[in-house]
């Protein structure tokens, strides 16, 4: 992933990169989801989500499959992670440069990854995290398409606010429990255990 070029002067344009208080995922890590709530939260295939893994590009953060009867637990970040893959493989960019692109993003925090955007002109990736760099990016002539990976943030929580999750220190055998992250879900659970 490239940071972008000031038009003027031919050099990488800096951000200030500050990522939003109270970002949608302060509770990450609580929190572990399973390959099929991911593939619902997300939209994509589990043939997609399990090909993804197996090559590395997007491998689950809270527990990986460890062989037959194991299951993949996937945090918040890795859904906001793999909602980006899917933006961009859409838009057109290439397997490779996606590959770079969730490389310089791996080493992010989710407070981090809410601030920014990826500009795209379907053969680069770059990376702003303020207006003032994409206006500039855009004003060079080099970004054809973006995704504010802080929206992808509000999709995803819109999304796993009625999908289940489970704890991040469940056992492999215990049942999926439901996130009591809204009041829909707590009443469920209180349904459950009363």
């Amino acid at each position: 992933m490239q940071e972008p070029r000031d038009p003027e002067s031919g050099t990488q344009a800096q951000g200030a990169g500050v990522a939003p208080a109270g970002s949608a995922a302060e509770g990450d890590g609580a929190v572990g989801y399973r390959g099929v709530t991911a593939c619902h939260a997300v939209g994509i295939t589990y043939r997609q989500l399990d090909y993804w893994a197996r090559t590395a590009l997007v491998v689950p953060s809270v527990r990986d499959a460890s062989g037959s009867g194991t299951s993949r637990l996937y945090s918040f970040r890795d859904l906001v992670v793999l909602k980006v893959v899917k933006r961009l493989l859409d838009a057109g960019v290439s397997l490779q440069n996606i590959r770079r692109a969730i490389e310089a993003l791996r080493s992010r925090g989710v407070g981090d990854l809410a601030g920014i955007t990826l500009i795209s002109d379907g053969t680069t990736v770059y990376e702003c995290r303020s207006p003032e760099e994409v206006v500039d990016l855009l004003q060079g002539g080099q970004g054809v398409f973006g995704i504010a990976i802080g929206g992808a943030f509000k999709e995803i929580e819109g999304s796993l606010s009625h999908l289940p999750g489970e704890p991040v220190g469940a056992a492999v055998d215990e049942p999926v429990v439901e996130s009591v992250g809204d009041e829909l879900a707590a009443r469920r659970a209180r349904r459950r255990a009363g």
